[in-house]
């Protein structure tokens, strides 16, 4: 369509959506009480104007970000690697890169925390490095290696436990960790592997 990269910011009046400028959000005058905000009726919450959304590139990213409405100011720190991570896969996935990550499957829906180990998995498959702080136990039972570290937490943890494959690191019985971890593995007997990282 000819438009330029202006037209993909709500900060220009090219793209942005008129009725609230931009703001994703308008105010509502009340008679004897302060004004409140509410999603623009128009955009509702994008942003931008309706032709400018009729636009796609390679489809929607899979990180379980749909349900995204606050400002990038109020994102949890999970939510925001989240984004940085659908920022890095748009770029291509070139190899030899590591990735860090803390628990970025905090909050997330399974049905979402099964989409972004999709993702992870095509970082590995491309011969990245995926390497993450995780308490979600489908994504330990997935991981290439794990790191158990405790016993317990703040002046009880910092010691590593054990470490291996997911497997292994069941069966020790020192780690608080491997009785969940045996019940998770136990759900993937006779399925396909769990969706993995290398973590």
């Amino acid at each position: 369509r000819g438009y330029d990269a202006g037209r993909f910011s709500f900060n220009v009046a090219k793209g942005r959506c008129p009725a609230c400028e931009g703001e994703g959000f308008v105010s509502v005058e009340l008679l004897f009480m302060p004004s409140v905000y509410a999603p623009c009726p128009t955009c509702h919450g994008s942003r931008y104007a309706p032709d400018t959304l009729e636009l796609t590139w390679n489809g929607p990213r899979d990180l379980g970000l749909g349900y995204l409405r606050q400002p990038a100011t109020e994102l949890s720190g999970g939510e925001a690697q989240r984004i940085k991570l659908a920022t890095e896969l748009q770029r291509g996935q070139r190899g030899g890169r590591l990735y860090v990550l803390d628990e970025p499957t905090t909050g997330l829906h399974p049905t979402d925390v099964d989409r972004l180990m999709l993702q992870l998995n095509g970082l590995v498959d491309a011969g990245n490095a995926v390497v993450m702080v995780e308490h979600d136990t489908r994504v330990v039972a997935g991981a290439d290696h794990v790191i158990d570290v405790g016993p317990g937490a703040g002046s009880l943890g910092g010691t590593v436990v054990t470490a291996g494959r997911p497997e292994a690191v069941a069966e020790v019985p020192a780690s608080r960790t491997a009785p969940y971890l045996r019940e998770e593995l136990a759900a993937y007997a006779g399925q396909a592997s769990p969706p993995s990282p290398a973590g």
